[in-house]
């Protein structure tokens, strides 16, 4: 479903033998929303940008959003694991943005990578919590 707003959730994983608790704060990607992400970005570990790979527009303002998302970092969390997701995997026949377009656009923000994944299925959901915490962990020097 579709976020309105904002909604917090929590997520209990295990990477290399580290039991961690994530506290997910899920933003409605809506231009709506935009001006919350600053205040809520303040002590954020990572980020998880998702778009829909059947609507490029959901992509499209990929810039605005990370901007919104750093100056709410305010200079602290620079070297931060930032994601780049493309949901809706289970509708590829109604693919509008490529992987590639996709991959590209997260090299040249100097994004940590770029995954694509289906809520719907699940396929590569768990992976992608997977990675930004292992990055996470990474950074703290914590494996």
């Amino acid at each position: 479903m579709m976020t309105l707003g904002a909604n917090i959730f929590v997520k209990y994983l295990e990477v290399e033998g580290k039991k961690v608790a994530l506290q997910i704060w899920d933003f409605g990607g809506e231009d709506l929303y935009q001006h919350l992400l600053p205040s809520y970005s303040a002590g954020s570990s990572a980020g998880i940008f998702m778009y829909d790979i059947t609507r490029i527009s959901s992509v499209e303002s990929i810039d605005e959003w990370l901007m919104r998302f750093k100056h709410g970092l305010n200079g602290e969390g620079k070297d931060i694991p930032v994601l780049l997701v493309g949901n809706k995997l289970d509708l590829e026949e109604k693919r509008t943005t490529s992987y590639e377009y996709a991959v590209n656009l997260a090299k040249t923000r100097v994004l940590t990578g770029c995954v694509e994944c289906s809520a719907k299925t699940g396929k590569n959901v768990e992976y992608i919590f997977e990675s930004v915490t292992h990055k996470m962990l990474k950074n703290v020097k914590m494996i």
